[in-house]
């Protein structure tokens, strides 16, 4: 998505609330009855329609009006608020905003985080992008879950922040324009923090009232105390039983781990994706470490898409129905 068109898109949310909705029907399928046989769940989106392509109906204006102080050309600091411990390696990182403000993201989108005053090998300043886990109307607050790795400069550098300092932050950046309802069943399949977008989706749509997607969520681990987000994850299986499920994988686990090890499979996919075969009813969003990434359904260009490969190639999947993150 071009700069310009991700700057259009932030323009337009600020000036709006997040959540709208539209009812529209849904056609008959035979999409549930292999759903109801393999427990495939799926996916919904960011303009609420129907399946098909019915267009909205009646927009349902927000409860409160909400600005978003984020500029997608330039960069703006937020004071951090609170750092909540998660595990070994990983933190939940509060940031404030101004009253009446909130990250208003479109879904899905992530943002840039600037090292500042840090310089890459080639003298350029260092920002990576993030996803943030605090929902896009959450008013006063924007939250990020970061991993620290030890070769990574710019979470090294979050990592070292204390309540108090600021965080350049810049954005959005547009990655995926979610419609609810859009696909009937959406695989999500995640390692470690990359679970932060897929999070993001899940977030949005669960809740709505209109989302009739199944989702089904694959997410690797190496031990079950590096599973990010666990209990949200767990919460929301129990609340909306109908819409998501979870297979957890984990590459070591302990004696007492009673679901699949080792790496995602074909077999896996097999056992828990809708076929490659029913078309624009599947989506699979994908997203995590590199080789994870590369196994399943082949690297990124850069900030392109690049080549379907890996796995989702051999099983027939095309580049229509995959997402990588």
């Amino acid at each position: 998505m071009s700069f310009i068109r991700a700057a259009a898109v932030a323009r337009s949310v600020a000036a709006s609330s997040r959540r709208y909705s539209a009812q529209a029907a849904a056609p008959k399928s035979n999409l549930p009855l292999y759903l109801g046989g393999a427990g495939v769940l799926g996916l919904g989106t960011y303009v609420y329609l129907g399946f098909g392509k019915e267009e909205p109906k009646a927009a349902k204006t927000a409860t409160k009006d909400l600005k978003s102080p984020l500029d997608p050309q330039n960069f703006v600091n937020f004071k951090l608020k609170k750092v909540e411990p998660y595990n070994h390696n990983t933190a939940k990182f509060i940031f404030e905003l101004p009253e009446g403000h909130a990250s208003l993201l479109p879904i899905a989108s992530c943002v840039y985080l600037k090292a500042e005053n840090l310089l890459d090998a080639k003298g350029k300043p260092v920002y990576r992008p993030y996803t943030p886990i605090s929902a896009s109307d959450a008013e006063g607050e924007l939250t990020f879950i970061i991993k620290k790795y030890e070769t990574g400069v710019a979470s090294k550098y979050i990592h070292s922040l204390k309540p108090g300092d600021t965080l350049a932050v810049k954005g959005p950046l547009p990655k995926w324009p979610y419609k609810i309802n859009e696909f009937e069943t959406v695989a999500l399949i995640g390692g470690g923090s990359g679970i932060a977008p897929l999070f993001q989706i899940l977030q949005h749509a669960l809740p709505d009232k209109t989302n009739k997607t199944k989702f089904k969520l694959i997410f690797a681990n190496v031990t079950e105390e590096d599973i990010l987000l666990r209990k949200e994850l767990d919460d929301w299986k129990k609340k909306y039983p109908d819409t998501f499920d979870i297979v957890y994988v984990l590459d070591k686990p302990g004696d007492k781990w009673k679901g699949p090890s080792g790496f995602v499979n074909a077999d896996l996919i097999k056992q828990h994706v809708a076929p490659a075969s029913v078309g624009d009813k599947v989506k699979v969003f994908i997203c995590g470490p590199p080789p994870q990434m590369a196994s399943i359904c082949g690297l990124k260009d850069g900030m392109k898409q690049g080549a379907l490969g890996g796995i989702l190639k051999e099983l027939g999947y095309t580049e229509d129905q995959v997402f990588k993150f």
